[in-house]
């Protein structure tokens, strides 16, 4: 495929006002690079980040994108290990003159964990265990490592496994991931393993080099990940010191630089649908302080600044703001904001702060903050400068009970003021997640493609989203396809009574709760939408608590009851015992193998539909070994172009019956699809 995006490029050189009219093409969108991730180096002398690099289909095996290592020094980066590789869980060594990251090598049985030299060469092994290491944390003098891995499985049930006996007993039988301190300095030393109860999620060894925080929940299951995780402060035998009874979900945490304090990302409540809080408390734990009460955004991203005061990123309505707090909560200001949608922070032993982040314009690249500004220090796509792309503003209405609701909407390249465009409506999952406004394109919603194509994308923070505070979050709470969904429709018809959009061209799409937004769109709200895309979504509420991973999650956070408890409230919020009501085509998209929404609720959305008496158009793709959301680059580019053929088809063209169910990818050797 790349040889078709190099042709592409060409082009776009030497045609210019052809090609750029058209916008971006969905093959430029498969061959997207972006930053996945980037750490400073203690001493601030060096950047390492990892850049993500699609598959080139055909011509490469099919799979995920390949993860490249490249370092930046001044102002010049430089690619360390790229190629067919996967670098993963990238960080340093204390010393700063090593990179450390985890990856399966060569004849590696393991992951391991590996570490290459600033000054180039080969990486090599510095530890490795019977299973693969899944996370890992430094002594402060980088002598010791702790090492996250799970149990080795038993030799008795390996061989007979290997006889046949492969059975699962759902949910039973499950190994816990455990911690190991490992010597480095002692070539013949043996992994010590730290007995605790639980499974251990995360572990960071307090710069005092005396103990341990560690994420520990009661099994390894994603329900546990999500809502049952708390933190212990553990010795480096593994005794504990202290507790923190953090309520509900639990992101970053991050030890002071002295190591008198433990500050992290919680909540306050166990309903609180998402992290967000900025909590610090003691080194041996216990009682924790909110540094911002009340705030209306949410905290994902921290790391200390100095001995006392800590720097954060605030996802606040559709921007980002950084800042910075002591740790007594006093002294809070803004170091930055207006500028990129940062996703990663990094801060070096003597402050220097470092960002991944995106715009309107591009993915997420390396930034360097300092003195108010931003400096952004990578191009992962410079032929992304040579590409028209559309304009993008934040738009504010009210929904029909008066809450101002916001979202980010994507012109159509062409647009003319006073002229009607087809829309597409694109929902986030979560809910408790939202949408800002930088880089908004990506294989299942190819905005700038569609802005190409005519199309305005509207993207809404719908009530239940994260970027507003706890209030906002917990308005959807326990209430369903309700007032949620109607904010949907409601900025829908904003936008046709501003004049810009033609309402019986309206599309809708999402992925996990997005398609089940799409799926209510298609059906309670089947008069609005001419065109629907369905991706991981749900149909049915009820059977979603029997088959999901996370049938706590749900309810905790979500719903806040049981089926049994309120079977109507359930049977209602369910788009499955409406499809009477369906006249939408929708296609219908999901991976087989995705364990947070099973199959099954596309499926039996998909043949209560064929059942009707007057059927809609509907169609259902499965693709074999993708979960919640494609990874493998022949099923993202395949998403693509079906969803932009089934819009077009249905918002563009003559509709009817669905277009051919086979795609011709564009690739010289493929069979006519006909």
């Amino acid at each position: 495929m790349r040889d078709t995006f190099k042709l592409v490029g060409l082009l776009l050189s030497v045609l210019p006002t052809l090609v750029l009219a058209q916008g971006m093409t969905l093959e430029q969108i498969a061959d997207l690079e972006q930053v996945g991730s980037a750490q400073i180096s203690p001493d601030g002398e060096r950047i390492a980040y990892l850049r993500s690099v699609p598959r080139d289909i055909p011509e490469e095996e099919d799979g995920p994108a390949w993860s490249e290592l490249h370092v930046i020094e001044g102002d010049e980066s430089q690619p360390f290990i790229t190629g067919q590789v996967s670098v993963g869980g990238m960080g340093w060594h204390p010393d700063s003159r090593r990179i450390v990251f985890l990856d399966k090598r060569g004849d590696d049985a393991t992951t391991r964990l590996y570490a290459i030299s600033v000054d180039g060469g080969e990486a090599r092994t510095i530890a490795s265990l019977e299973t693969d290491i899944a996370g890992y944390s430094f002594s402060p003098d980088g002598n010791r490592v702790a090492l996250l891995a799970f149990e080795p499985e038993d030799e008795a049930e390996t061989k007979l496994e290997e006889q046949g006996f492969n059975q699962v007993i759902y949910e039973e039988g499950l190994r816990d991931r455990r911690i190991w301190i490992v010597d480095l300095e002692d070539a013949d030393g043996e992994a010590r393993k730290i007995a605790l109860e639980g499974s251990i999620q995360d572990v960071a060894w307090s710069p005092a080099g005396d103990r341990l925080a560690v994420k520990i929940m009661p099994q390894q299951l994603v329900d546990d990940t999500l809502v049952f995780t708390r933190i212990r402060i553990v010795d480096l035998q593994g005794e504990e010191l202290g507790r923190i009874e953090n309520p509900g979900k639990l992101g970053e945490m991050a030890w002071s630089p002295d190591g008198r304090y433990l500050a992290f990302i919680g909540t306050n409540l166990i309903n609180d649908s998402r992290e967000g809080r900025l909590m610090v408390a003691g080194r041996d734990g216990g009682e924790f302080t909110d540094l911002i009460p009340g705030l209306e955004g949410h905290v994902w991203h921290l790391g200390w600044l100095e001995d006392d005061r800590i720097g954060f990123l605030s996802y606040e309505g559709t921007g980002v703001r950084v800042g910075a707090i002591d740790a007594d909560g006093g002294s809070q200001r803004t170091l930055l904001e207006g500028g990129p949608i940062f996703t990663g922070l990094s801060i070096s032993g003597d402050g220097a702060v470092v960002a991944t982040g995106n715009t309107p314009s591009h993915p997420d690249e390396v930034y360097r903050i300092g003195r108010g500004r931003a400096e952004r220090l990578t191009n992962s796509n410079p032929w992304l400068a040579d590409v028209a792309l559309a304009r993008q503003e934040v738009v504010r209405y009210p929904a029909r009970d008066g809450l101002m609701i916001e979202g980010i909407l994507v012109y159509p390249l062409d647009y003319r003021e006073g002229a009607r465009y087809p829309l597409i409506l694109n929902v986030h999952g979560g809910p408790e997640s939202h949408y800002s406004n930088g880089w908004l394109t990506g294989y299942a919603s190819p905005a700038q493609h569609a802005s190409g194509e005519g199309y305005f994308t509207f993207f809404q923070n719908y009530r239940g989203s994260t970027g507003r505070g706890v209030e906002f979050t917990q308005l959807s709470f326990g209430r369903p396809a309700m007032e949620e969904f109607d904010d949907l429709v409601d900025g829908v018809d904003y936008l046709i009574e501003q004049g810009m959009v033609d309402g019986d061209r309206v599309g809708i799409t999402g992925g996990s709760y997005g398609g089940y937004a799409t799926a209510w769109g298609a059906t309670q709200y089947s008069e609005r939408f001419a065109a629907a895309v369905m991706n991981v979504g749900l149909s049915n509420q009820i059977a979603a608590f029997g088959t999901s991973d996370i049938p706590w999650e749900f309810n905790l956070v979500h719903l806040g009851k049981w089926p049994w408890q309120d079977w109507e409230l359930f049977r209602q919020a369910s788009p499955l015992y409406h499809v009477e009501k369906a006249a939408t085509p929708i296609l219908i998209l999901h991976g087989d193998a995705d364990p947070r929404v099973d199959p099954t609720q596309s499926r039996m959305f998909y043949r209560f539909l064929k059942l009707q008496e007057n059927p809609p158009p509907v169609r259902l793709v499965l693709y074999p070994g993708e979960g919640h959301g494609n990874r493998r680059a022949a099923s993202r580019y395949d998403y693509s172009i079906r969803m932009m053929r089934w819009m077009n088809h249905y918002l563009k063209g003559e509709g009817g019956e669905p277009p051919p169910y086979r795609v011709d990818y564009g690739f010289e050797d493929q069979s006519d699809n006909d």
